[in-house]
């Protein structure tokens, strides 16, 4: 009996012993149930797999990129400017020792911008101030091709411009309605920032109908955060569908970046002036001839007025529809036929939607008194070089 039990011990310490052994340095010769269990934890996984896991589609901008993208064009634009001439290059004896073509030889000024194709047979919309006084623009389309182009016509005073290719058979980029833009939408700003090809920012729509920011006399502004750098201008903001909503103009910057302040100009105002542009090659408004400056509270009080709505007529042209129809510096402009005038700014966009030859009722405040004058319309002259006074 003794030698069995002795025999059962030893077997036993044995066994222990090779088990402490297989568990230290081959643990895996151990059975499933002996090992040490792995953490398990529950993932959600996107359901449309591989296939569609880089694509944003859903919820990323990726169509709305693709449909606009075709229609984005790069503008470079040249300029030739003469340097300035020696005093005696007209002096007779100098020139019969250096010769008839002895003159300063003319530098090239370049610029670039960005154009959007608005119809498949050539027509691009861009800034005015991306093609001003070029001499040659060459527009680079989004497939490599690039093409001489000539300007159709020019509005300074939006800061809009048509030019042409001579092609048919381009991208033309589908025009949203700005009844559907509203402040927080989703917005993508497409151009050649800096000249490095064409990029796609971000952002938000920040506001609308900003105005008053002495960039263009007729300002009615989108303000996005979408990013908008130099060679931005004249490219497209459009929505999460990739519609235009927005031709981008300008900046808010100290440093010539961006400072998430950018302003476009709203496809409604852009297509209006596009499409006189195209018919006309000249945007036709309306005009009376007079200056207007906002009524703060101290002129208010000056004047006795009972509130600082309206335009104050500080100058008349001689001559103009509103001197002919006998309006007078000092009057105050309430109203012009049902619709009323609250500041200069205002002013101007009502006359200049009239329609040139017409005759429309103007309501004043002439001292204490309201009168009525009857105005036959104008047609506002060319006003390449003034861009930032209220005037009409």
């Amino acid at each position: 009996m003794r030698r069995l039990w002795l025999i059962f011990a030893q077997t036993t310490t044995v066994a222990l012993a090779l088990l402490f052994v297989i568990m230290t340095l081959k643990p895996e010769w151990l059975p499933p149930s002996r090992r040490s269990s792995p953490t398990v934890i529950t993932l959600q996984e996107d359901a449309r797999g591989d296939a569609a896991s880089g694509a944003a589609a859903a919820y990323g901008f990726r169509e709305a990129a693709r449909r606009a993208l075709p229609a984005v064009v790069h503008i470079f634009t040249s300029q030739k400017v003469r340097t300035q001439q020696h005093p005696l290059i007209d002096d007779p004896v100098f020139r019969r020792f250096f010769g008839e073509g002895f003159e300063s030889a003319p530098r090239q000024a370049s610029g670039l911008g960005s154009g959007v194709i608005v119809s498949s047979d050539g027509y691009i919309l861009t800034n005015f101030h991306v093609i001003d006084a070029a001499d040659q623009i060459e527009v680079a389309l989004a497939d490599g091709r690039k093409l001489k182009a000539k300007v159709v016509g020019s509005d300074p005073e939006s800061d809009l411009a048509v030019i042409r290719v001579k092609t048919d058979n381009l991208p033309a980029i589908t025009f949203g309605h700005m009844n559907n833009v509203s402040v927080g939408d989703m917005v993508l700003a497409i151009g050649n920032p800096f000249g490095v090809g064409q990029t796609v920012t971000m952002g938000i729509v920040s506001a609308l109908g900003r105005t008053h920011l002495g960039i263009n006399t007729f300002e009615n502004f989108i303000q996005t955060d979408a990013a908008i750098n130099p060679g931005n201008s004249g490219g497209a903001l459009v929505d999460a569908s990739g519609t235009l909503v927005g031709i981008n103009t300008a900046i808010y910057s100290r440093t010539g970046g961006s400072l998430g302040i950018g302003f476009a100009i709203p496809v409604s105002s852009a297509r209006l002036i596009m499409e006189q542009i195209i018919q006309n090659g000249e945007v036709v408004r309306g005009w009376i001839g007079v200056e207007a400056q906002e009524i703060t509270q101290e002129l208010a009080e000056s004047f006795g007025l009972p509130d600082v709505g309206g335009a104050l007529i500080a100058g008349v042209v001689r001559g103009s529809p509103a001197d002919q129809a006998r309006i007078q510096p000092g009057d105050v402009l309430l109203a012009v036929d049902a619709s009323d005038i609250r500041d200069p700014r205002e002013m101007l966009d009502v006359i200049a939607a009239l329609k040139p030859g017409e005759e429309t009722v103007f309501r004043l405040r002439r001292a204490q008194n309201i009168i009525e004058v009857t105005v036959k319309i104008g047609q506002r002259p060319p006003q390449a070089a003034r861009r930032q006074r209220t005037e009409d």
